[in-house]
């Protein structure tokens, strides 16, 4: 297979949620978030922490609907509960891989950093090398956008996880 260049960014951001409540907002996998608007289907137990797999299906599936078989899948690849969660999702040309570490920011804070990877599979190397700079934009705006989001992931959450 002929992987192409690695492109990662990343960035930080104080929110005024405690670690917790950021946590789950972040890292547990729901059915669906309205923030992204993405669906979630978890593979086999409905439990989280590593090696747990999920698909991923823009939009709101309706009740009984399955997700397509070419739908993107992930895994969950590193899990320290309330500290870290790392997911990679694999797409047919490439894999995307993102690692939340949260740290206590001051009373009833968090800071939440954000590394986002993207790595190409397959493909031309001339094509991946004269989209490398579009790449590197695309990657750190994905980062800075999922930044700018956090507050809405925490306000979501219902009333009992808070």
């Amino acid at each position: 297979m002929n992987n192409g260049p690695v492109t990662t960014a990343s960035g930080s951001r104080e929110v005024p949620f405690p670690r917790a409540r950021v946590w789950d907002a972040l890292a547990v996998l729901q059915p669906y978030c309205a923030v992204c608007d993405v669906s979630y289907v978890v593979e086999g137990p409905a439990t989280a922490g590593k090696g747990t797999r999920f698909v991923c299906v823009p939009g709101r599936l309706e009740d009984g609907r399955v997700p397509s078989e070419g739908a993107p899948r992930g895994e969950i690849v590193d899990w320290l509960p309330r500290k870290v969660v790392t997911t990679r999702l694999e797409l047919t040309p490439e894999t995307w891989t993102t690692r939340i570490e949260l740290e206590d920011a001051g009373t009833g804070a968090t800071r939440v950093t954000v590394a986002l990877t993207h790595e190409p599979r397959g493909g031309s190397r001339i094509v991946q090398r004269v989209q490398r700079r579009a790449m590197e934009r695309l990657v750190q705006r994905t980062v800075d956008a999922e930044l700018d989001k956090l507050p809405a992931h925490v306000e979501q959450l219902p009333a009992s996880s808070r």
